[in-house]
C-alpha cells in the first residue's frame, strides 16, 4: 500500500440562475503548480478551488477531507466552510 499526495484544481462556471456548475479537474505535479493554475482560472472562471488529498491509488482509497490551500471567487457550499 503506497500512499501519494495529488494536487488539483478544480474550476466552477456559472450555468443557468446562477448555479455553478463543476468543470473537469486539473491535476497539477506541486502545490506551486496547481496555485499558478488555479491563479490563471480565475480571470476566466466564476470561482476557483486548489486543493490536495492523499491516499492509496491503486486501492482509490484517498482522505475524506482534502486540504484547501487556495480559494477564489464564488465556491459551493463544501468549500466555503474550510
Amino acid at each position: 500500500m503506497t500512499r501519494e499526495t495529488i494536487y488539483l484544481v478544480q474550476a466552477y462556471t456559472e450555468g443557468k440562475r446562477a448555479r455553478l456548475n463543476a468543470d473537469t479537474p486539473i491535476r497539477c505535479k506541486s502545490p506551486e503548480a496547481a496555485r499558478k493554475t488555479a491563479e490563471r482560472l480565475a480571470t476566466t472562471k466564476a470561482g476557483v478551488v486548489a486543493f490536495s488529498t492523499s491516499g492509496d491509488a491503486e486501492l482509490g482509497e484517498y482522505d475524506d477531507e482534502p486540504m484547501v490551500f487556495l480559494k477564489i471567487g464564488r465556491l459551493p457550499a463544501q468549500f466555503q466552510e474550510q
